[in-house]
């Protein structure tokens, strides 16, 4: 099993998407069924067909529970963004307090 590292770029392959991990984790980032690359050490071969996958927003984080993997969206597009096979959640943002 491939770990997420921290402070890595991952890129949906032969896509537009995307992602930072900010918080690392044992578990492989996907999207749809094919494994992420990392930014700079793509396989030209691998592509993935996200035809009919949701878009996923510029800045936007996401988190597997099981395995504390979370990421960011640093450049938006097709993607069905899943560790191992589990779809990770969309995280709210915090709430900050009123500085009225």
């Amino acid at each position: 099993m491939a770990a997420a590292q921290t402070g890595k770029r991952y890129v949906v392959p032969g896509g537009v998407a995307e992602f930072i991990v900010t918080k690392g984790g044992n578990g492989e980032l996907r999207c749809g069924d094919v494994p992420m690359q990392i930014r700079g050490q793509e396989d030209p071969n691998v592509t993935v067909d996200t035809t009919g996958m949701e878009t996923v927003q510029l800045g936007k984080r996401y988190r597997d529970e099981q395995t504390g993997i979370e990421v960011l969206v640093v450049k938006p597009g097709p993607c069905a963004l899943n560790v191992d096979g589990r779809p990770m959640e969309l995280l709210q943002p915090k709430v900050l307090p009123s500085a009225d």
